[in-house]
């Protein structure tokens, strides 16, 4: 790799750290973003986990500086998608080509369709008492939530999000903040599977991280010190920017 697109790759993990931290969908920049230096799906589908992985740790270690973090239940959702993850990374390895476009294709349209119903829901109604309800369904979605992390993780983040939200009733700090946790344990075992049998790229995904740890720190930050209000207004300029590049620039 030559030096300008080590930038670029800082550059677009830097914003694609900020917003998966805030909203989500931060590899929906990441992974086009290798696939047109070169690199092929799985390849750029595993590499792009070593980014997620170093952004997820930096955002854990605010929260946890910052006295925030309920680690019991963050980690049994996290378990529990593990086996789902297992089946997904397996299956991801083996997406490539046009069929990997493919996908990527429906689920940019899947996003974009979740965001814009999803929107109404997230923006309005928080429980203030917010206490986790409806535990064991939720583990159950994430049997789900880990198969879909495992093949392919972009935009799994929605996916998260309305489920802890609308199904476990947490509001949108709390709902972040578990997001963060819980991603990183089915991270790690979708990267070890990418990396023994599709191969990753260590190099893409060092310059990739250091932009990921350093947006997923600032956004973190901001999230805390702004709360639900700034988390809303983040998620509808995701929301905003995703139609635009569907309907322009697919």
């Amino acid at each position: 790799m030559n030096l300008s697109q080590e930038l670029l790759l800082f550059g677009v993990g830097a914003f694609a750290g900020y917003i998966n931290v805030m909203a989500g969908g931060g590899s929906l920049l990441t992974v086009p973003a290798m696939l047109f230096m070169g690199l092929p799906a799985p390849v750029a589908n595993g590499t792009n986990r070593i980014a997620i992985l170093a952004q997820s740790l930096v955002s854990c270690a605010v929260f946890l500086r910052k006295g925030l973090g309920e680690l019991k239940l963050s980690l049994t959702l996290g378990l529990a998608a593990l086996p789902g993850a297992l089946i997904g990374a397996l299956l991801g390895v083996r997406l490539e080509g046009v069929w990997f476009n493919r996908l990527l294709a429906v689920i940019m349209i899947a996003v974009m369709l979740m965001m814009f119903f999803e929107r109404r829901t997230i923006t309005k109604d928080i429980n203030s008492d917010s206490r986790p309800r409806r535990v064991i369904l939720t583990h159950v979605l994430m049997l789900g939530v880990g198969f879909y992390g495992g093949i392919i993780q972009v935009g799994v983040g929605f996916i998260i999000m309305p489920i802890l939200h609308r199904v476990m009733g947490l509001d949108l700090l709390r709902v972040n903040m578990h997001k963060i946790f819980l991603i990183v344990p089915f991270t790690v075992l979708s990267l070890i599977i990418f990396a023994g049998q599709a191969g990753v790229s260590w190099t893409a995904g060092f310059f990739l991280a250091l932009g990921n740890a350093l947006g997923g720190w600032l956004g973190t930050h901001m999230m805390i010190s702004r709360g639900e209000k700034i988390i809303k207004v983040v998620f509808n300029l995701v929301l905003a920017a995703f139609i635009v590049k569907l309907i322009f620039f697919s």
